[in-house]
């Protein structure tokens, strides 16, 4: 399945990377991407699809909304 490309988008002093969910078999090309575009903090507004401990075991902190 073709994914969308990530969309960056900034506001003042933030920085936003809207993404599609992953799960845990595209988790590895997905945080992969992440850490391309330099993201610390994770936000999940969708229910989750995929384990975050892969994802906070390269220094991404993975938070809920």
């Amino acid at each position: 399945m073709n994914r969308p490309a990530p969309v960056e988008i900034s506001y003042e002093n933030m920085r936003f990377l809207i993404t599609h969910n992953p799960t845990n078999a595209t988790l590895n090309k997905f945080t992969e991407e992440l850490k391309k575009y330099g993201v610390t903090t994770l936000v999940r507004v969708c229910d989750a699809t995929y384990d975050k401990a892969p994802v906070e075991k390269e220094g991404i902190h993975v938070l809920m909304a």
